[in-house]
């Protein structure tokens, strides 16, 4: 097997670091332009650069979202943008307009050119024809299967990139138009307003025929590859792409760690037994707020992989702080609340180098030395003495009651 690239998303710097802290090869992320998901923070162009230097000390790679579809007016500043990009040193660019692919190539930017899933490439011969307009790598659209991931891939035309976790959309490749009818965000410029996902009644010429309480929606669950990484990784895949721009630091911190312990782990022994899949499946639900699925690896999704009827998105509050620091001789954490919790309980710790670990957590002070009864201030700085493994940019959080 060659090695994969662990691809992980990040809406902002704090967050891209997080990511290649905790084992992406590579992040990919949006600038302030000509980027779709126009509600993450993003990058300016000095974020992208100290992100650039970050990455290259952590031996991890940037790859830059330029993958809106641009009208006229779109076009404006996008040679500098490029020209910027490149100075910055950026690794890649995702792209999905075939003018801007070229313009890079005119420009004679060193940075790759990678073909966006919104092209919805799904066959051998979308890749030939990527490869002759002398592009490097295609991101295959997510609704491939796992034997026509592995078919594409025997073909040896360019890298691949096919995604393994995260939201999936209801209509082909983000061709969809109810956000842009309904609420005039173009789903395809920046402004989706993941209509598929709202909540609906169902009406009959304005009178509703539907129990007021049974509302549907149209989404997908999310998907989660685990079971199918082993294959991927055999079939010589190049990268394996985890979404989500607008997800928090503790989810990528879960999500990526998890899969880069897979990856690891089947380098290691050679493949990954029934028992080894599972912890990682339960160490990525403590992250999750949606019911995930296969996506298409197993085949075209049936009504068991759909969301129809009404269901929660419900935010984790597991997450509870993080380590900034360590006094290895007086064994002091100084720890930053996140979410509220209490003192004097078992919790449980796992960092970049740690696994998901129990530790007992006992009296907790604040700067300046008071006891505190409870932590329930976001972003106070407290302090606790720490018996268990622990390391800078550990996360730590509740322990889940089975």
């Amino acid at each position: 097997m060659n090695r994969i690239e662990l691809l992980a998303p990040a809406g902002n710097l704090e967050k891209a670091k997080t990511a290649i802290r905790y084992g992406a090869d590579a992040v990919y992320i949006g600038g302030k332009q000509f980027s779709l998901r126009s509600r993450a923070s993003n990058f300016t162009l000095d974020d992208i650069a100290e992100l650039v230097h970050f990455a290259n000390d952590h031996h991890a790679k940037v790859h830059v979202t330029v993958n809106l579809l641009p009208h006229d007016e779109d076009l404006d500043g996008l040679a500098d943008y490029l020209k910027a990009l490149d100075k910055a040193g950026v690794h890649a660019i995702i792209v999905a307009s075939p003018a801007i692919m070229k313009l890079a190539q005119k420009l004679n930017c060193r940075f790759e050119i990678h073909v966006s899933t919104q092209h919805s490439s799904t066959n051998s011969n979308a890749v030939r024809f990527w490869k002759k307009q002398g592009v490097d790598r295609v991101v295959l659209g997510r609704e491939c299967t796992l034997e026509e991931i592995k078919a594409i891939c025997a073909h040896d035309i360019l890298p691949i990139e096919a995604f393994i976790h995260g939201g999936m959309c209801i209509s082909y490749s983000g061709r969809c138009v109810l956000s842009n009818h309904m609420t005039l965000r173009d789903a395809n410029r920046g402004g989706c307003a993941q209509s598929c996902r709202w909540k609906y009644h169902l009406m009959d010429d304005g009178k509703e025929i539907s129990d007021p309480g049974d509302l549907f929606s149209m989404s997908s669950r999310d998907l989660q590859a685990v079971r199918y990484i082993e294959a991927l990784m055999r079939c010589n895949v190049a990268s394996l792409k985890i979404e989500g721009r607008m997800k928090s630091a503790y989810y990528l911190a879960t999500v990526v760690s998890s899969y880069r312990r897979l990856i690891d782990l089947i380098y290691e022994k050679g493949h990954a037994d029934e028992e080894d899949m599972k912890k990682v499946i339960a160490e990525i639900g403590k992250a999750e707020n949606r019911p995930t699925g296969p996506g298409f690896y197993e085949g075209v999704p049936d009504e068991n992989v759909q969301l129809y009827v009404d269901h929660d998105e419900i935010v984790t509050q597991e997450f509870v702080a993080e380590v900034l620091d360590y006094d290895p001789f007086t064994k002091t954490a100084m720890l930053q609340v996140k979410n509220h919790f209490l003192p004097n309980q078992t919790m449980e710790i796992f960092g970049p180098n740690i696994p998901a670990t129990r530790v007992p957590v006992g009296a907790i002070e604040d700067e300046n030395g008071n006891i505190l009864e409870v932590c329930n201030r976001p972003m106070q700085i407290v302090y606790t003495k720490w018996d268990g493994p622990i390391e800078k940019n550990a996360m730590i959080r509740k322990v889940r009651q089975s």
